[in-house]
């Protein structure tokens, strides 16, 4: 049996390419329904391309060779014989599954960088206002602003806006970065189309898009709003303000590497310095009978997903991989390089900072607090800082605040982050929350 942990585009490739082979597979999901972030549990999903969903979505649901677990979130892995064992919590039980093959299609999740105001009420990840919007039909705001950086902005802010919300674009690179990338958009002609459906809806909804700015302050309503260069120092500070109700702000998404992690799949540092998986033509990781795709082997969107999950299915069924697969996958992961040169995330975001704005906001670490680690208490790497001011130690464990603070550590301390504290911070030996009353119950049952 193959076992595919996550049901979003790659994982519903996967098992689909899987079962067309004749393989059982069991896809496992933490959400009620199949599809991820990005067709979000819906049976039609509405959007740029959307119809792509309804094969993956009902072979998840008719193909007698697949069983789909839901609402199952895996909190450990070990190996187990000649395959593998998963243990995974449902609707408060502790289960464990088992099988000789697994394909990690895990995802990723919004990437967020502080700046004064931006643990308070109102404000949110572009994929937590997506979320409530395609999970549970439900506009977060009146007024809204989107912003951070990269492609998934336009998605977002258009499904608002066509849900009755006013929305604004705050988009902190140029538009002209894409030239930087001519042979990646002459291999994607299909992205043209994308980007005509998109301006057409902006146009139409009459959604005011800036660029070159990012929302560096919030506070009662209120959007102050800069100029920044590219590596999104600050040009001019506080050129305008805006009111709003919600501010969604994204850059980008990390990749979910704690499974896989845990498994022991050798990892490396995409250009961007963040963490990913190492797998070889075939999608397979350096863990026998482990396969690896979407997301967690490089963000690069949909496309690149499914076909990364097709290739991971096929080799994990035995299956030969057709050559117009992986010129597919080539294509598309030619286009996620360039959408790394595009919207860049630089260092320059620590310019918007003040002393009490906070960094880990599960144990309220401020940035003073960080930098007094370092400058008082002579902390030298993030690790060192965490023991003397908690940040990262709370129940996020890090998701969301560890790579802001390596670097705001590097920054005071004028030394680069290593490789090793880039690939420690993003590793857990337990992959979810899990109480210990749960764990103990489990065990003893």
């Amino acid at each position: 049996m193959i076992i595919v942990v996550g049901a979003g585009p790659a994982g519903l490739a996967a098992a689909k390419s899987a079962a067309s082979k004749g393989c059982h597979v069991t896809v496992i999901d933490s959400q009620a329904r199949g599809g991820g972030q990005y067709w979000r549990h819906q049976t039609e999903v509405s959007g740029y391309k959307s119809n792509r969903s309804i094969d993956y979505l009902h072979e998840l649901q008719q193909n007698i060779l697949i069983t789909h677990i839901t609402g199952a979130q895996v909190w450990s892995a070990e190996k187990l014989g000649d395959g593998y064992q998963l243990n995974y919590l449902q609707g408060g039980v502790e289960k464990k599954i088992s099988g000789q093959k697994i394909i990690l299609t895990t995802g990723a999740y919004d990437r967020t960088l502080p700046f004064p105001g931006w643990t308070t009420s109102g404000v949110m990840t572009p994929g937590g206002a997506q979320s409530l919007l395609k999970g549970h039909g439900v506009v977060a705001g009146k007024t809204i602003v989107v912003s951070g950086t990269g492609p998934f902005l336009l998605p977002v802010a258009t499904a608002l806006a066509k849900n009755g919300a006013r929305v604004e674009i705050i988009e902190a690179q140029s538009p002209l970065r894409w030239a930087l990338s001519p042979l990646a958009l002459l291999l994607n002609p299909g992205k043209f189309p994308e980007l005509i459906h998109y301006v057409s809806a902006i146009l139409r909804l009459k959604i005011k898009v800036s660029f070159g700015s990012a929302v560096t302050g919030y506070h009662n309503g209120e959007v102050n709003i800069s100029k920044v260069r590219s590596n999104l120092s600050i040009r001019k500070k506080n050129v305008r303000s805006a009111t709003a109700d919600v501010v969604a702000t994204g850059w980008g998404f990390l990749p979910d590497v704690t499974l896989g992690g845990i498994l022991g799949c050798a990892q490396t540092l995409d250009r961007d310095e963040t963490v990913i998986f190492a797998v070889d033509r075939e999608q397979r990781a350096s863990v026998q009978n482990i396969w690896i795709a979407g997301e967690a082997t490089g963000i690069g969107g949909a496309d690149l997903a499914l076909a990364e999950g097709a290739i991971a299915g096929l080799s994990a069924a035995g299956s030969r991989i057709p050559m117009a697969l992986i010129w597919k996958r080539f294509t598309k992961r030619l286009f996620a390089r360039a959408l790394q040169r595009s919207y860049p995330v630089g260092a320059g975001w620590q310019q918007w900072l003040t002393d009490e704005t906070v960094i880990c906001r599960c144990e309220e670490v401020s940035c003073q607090e960080v930098i007094e680690s370092v400058q008082e208490l002579g902390a030298e790497d993030a690790r060192t800082s965490k023991l003397f001011t908690r940040a990262g130690m709370g129940l996020c464990q890090g998701r969301v605040c560890s790579r802001n603070v390596s670097d705001l550590v590097a920054s005071t301390t004028k030394c680069a982050v290593s490789r090793n504290e880039r690939l420690a911070a993003s590793n857990r030996p337990i992959a979810a929350p899990i109480s210990l009353g749960v764990l103990g119950d489990g065990i003893a049952g």
